[in-house]
């Protein structure tokens, strides 16, 4: 439905602030700009027609319809906290008297362990991208590529695919990243990713490359900054050469290379700072998954398991 004038234009005013102010990235000012959205569209239509009307019954009734309807608790959570975004920033601007959402609360959202995969199906993973390369065709060669710096570094696949060539640092074997709100780190990456990423600078990206190519490190077969969803579908199609694997995505590969990196002996707070994470808490999952496969080798080696 349309929504009234004053909730349009607020909704129009707190994308602007996420996007301007916050310096949210993208995907969060699409995600948080369609939650409150609903939010409104659901005020509306039960008789609101400005941001003052809001008030807490509606947003646990906002929440509520949606829970009726299935919504999982990840999502309500999620939308709660878009809920509670915009109220605050509607009370900072004087479009609301006081706060509903300050007292707004959701299901917390179940943290389940992340699949991942094991030291031996990454490195078969790995083994079978450079096995099917076909050096005359340069999509194979840049996956080849794309999977070897996703497992070396853990970067988002957001991250990858917004890299220039000029955010590879040759001397120290690191990327620069721009990661969520913006926020850049160097991350660093062994020499078989060097190795790939080499070939692909070197021999294949120069076949891919026009005019509008800019400086985007990896490119799609349309010669332009490569599309997320085509590295999704690289992983997912590789995967399926490793026996036993489970079917992940580029995510996937992130889980991997931080689980593997604690297995190693890292500790948690170079994790955390590898990967990007504002909490050591997120980073901490990864410590769950570490004592699921001890717990798992235990129990299948001790004869008193």
């Amino acid at each position: 439905m349309d929504l009234p004038l004053d909730l349009a234009e607020a909704l129009a005013g707190f994308t602007a602030h996420l996007r301007d102010e916050r310096g949210s990235g993208p995907n969060t000012v699409r995600a948080y700009t369609g939650d409150v959205a609903t939010l409104l569209s659901h005020a509306a239509a039960h008789g609101a027609s400005g941001p003052a009307d809001l008030d807490l019954g509606m947003l646990r009734g906002w929440l509520g319809a949606m829970g009726r309807a299935g919504a999982a608790r990840a999502t309500l959570a999620r939308r709660a906290a878009a809920a509670r975004a915009f109220t605050a920033w509607a009370t900072r601007r004087g479009l609301l008297a006081a706060d509903p959402g300050a007292r707004l609360s959701a299901p917390a959202p179940r943290r389940g362990i992340p699949e991942v995969l094991r030291a031996g199906e990454a490195d078969a993973l790995l083994q079978v991208a450079a096995v099917r390369a076909d050096d005359s065709d340069p999509v194979h060669v840049r996956d080849v590529a794309v999977v070897e710096l996703l497992y070396a570094t853990g970067i988002r696949v957001s991250e990858l695919v917004g890299l220039d060539c000029a955010d590879i640092d040759w001397e120290r074997h690191a990327v620069r990243v721009t990661g969520k709100g913006d926020k850049q780190r160097v991350v660093p990456f062994g020499t078989p990713a060097a190795r790939a990423l080499r070939a692909w600078l070197d021999e294949a990206r120069p076949r891919l490359a026009h005019a509008g190519s800019g400086d985007a490190l990896f490119l799609g077969a349309r010669h332009h900054r490569i599309d997320p969803r085509v590295v999704r579908r690289s992983v997912h199609r590789m995967l399926v050469h490793v026996p036993d694997a489970p079917d992940l995505g580029p995510h996937g590969l992130r889980h991997s290379m931080a689980t593997h990196l604690l297995e190693g002996g890292a500790d948690l707070r170079s994790v955390q700072e590898l990967l990007g994470h504002a909490s050591l808490g997120t980073t901490q999952i990864y410590t769950h998954v570490s004592i699921e496969r001890l717990r798992a080798s235990y129990e299948q080696a001790h004869p008193r398991a």
